[in-house]
C-alpha cells in the first residue's frame, strides 16, 4: 500500500494535505474579515460572501494567479477563467498580476489591474479604478502599489510608476508619476500634497479634494 494510501486510512488527510488547505482557508477568513471592516453596510461573512462582486473577483483571481505561474498550458486556463469572472463581477483581474493579503475592492464594478501590476497587503481600491500601462512593450509597464494604500473611485493609475505606503488617490485622479509614502494625490494630472495629521486608511472624510 501506498503511503498516499496509508495517510488517508481512517479518513485522516495527508499533513501535505491539510497545510494547504488551512493556508487557504485561513486567506478566505482575512479577507471576509478585512472587507467587512471596510463594508458598513454588511456585518456578516456569509453576507459578504455571497453578495460582494469585488470579494468573489479577488478568489477567482487567486486561483487563476496560480494557475498562471505554472506556465505553459495554464496559462489559457487561467485567462479564461479571469474573463469567466469578469462578465460575473465587472471586475478584471490579469492572472499575472501580483496582489497581497486581505485586498478589498468596494463594488466592484469596472476595475481593471494589468499583467504587471503589483498590489501590497491591505490595499483598498473603489469601482471604476484602472491600475494601467502605457506601454506596448513586454516590460513592467503597470504600477506598484505600497501597504496600506487606499485608490478613490474613478481614479487612473498608468504606467510603471510606485504608490509609496499609506497613500491615498482620490476619487477621478490621474497618476502617471510617484506618490510618496503617505501622501495624497488628487487631480488631472495628479498632484501630490501631504496631510498636517496621519490619516487612517479609508479616512475620505477629512479631505473632500478625495472625493473630486
Amino acid at each position: 500500500m501506498s503511503h498516499q494510501h496509508l495517510s488517508l486510512i481512517g479518513g485522516v488527510p495527508d499533513k501535505r494535505v491539510r497545510q494547504p488547505v488551512r493556508r487557504v482557508v485561513a486567506a478566505v477568513r482575512d479577507d471576509l474579515d478585512a472587507a467587512i471592516a471596510r463594508d458598513p453596510a454588511v456585518d456578516s461573512r456569509l453576507e459578504m460572501m455571497l453578495a460582494s462582486p469585488g470579494l468573489q473577483a479577488i478568489w477567482a483571481y487567486r486561483v487563476a494567479h496560480r494557475m498562471w505561474r505554472r506556465g505553459g498550458r495554464w496559462r489559457l486556463p487561467a485567462r479564461l477563467l479571469s474573463q469567466s469572472a469578469r462578465s460575473v463581477t465587472g471586475v478584471e483581474i490579469h492572472p499575472g498580476a501580483t496582489i497581497g493579503r486581505r485586498f478589498f475592492i468596494d463594488h466592484g464594478m469596472g476595475v481593471v489591474i494589468g499583467e504587471t501590476a503589483e498590489v501590497g497587503d491591505d490595499v483598498m481600491l473603489y469601482h471604476g479604478v484602472t491600475l494601467g500601462g502605457r506601454a506596448l512593450q513586454r516590460v513592467k509597464r503597470h504600477p506598484t502599489v505600497g501597504n496600506g494604500v487606499t485608490i478613490g473611485a474613478g481614479a487612473r493609475v498608468l504606467g510603471p510608476v510606485e504608490v509609496g505606503d499609506q497613500a491615498q488617490i482620490g476619487a477621478n485622479a490621474v497618476v502617471v508619476k510617484d506618490v510618496p509614502a503617505q501622501a495624497v494625490a488628487t487631480g488631472v494630472p495628479a498632484t501630490i500634497r501631504f496631510p498636517h495629521e496621519p490619516r487612517s486608511q479609508g479616512d475620505f472624510f477629512a479631505d473632500p479634494a478625495l472625493w473630486i
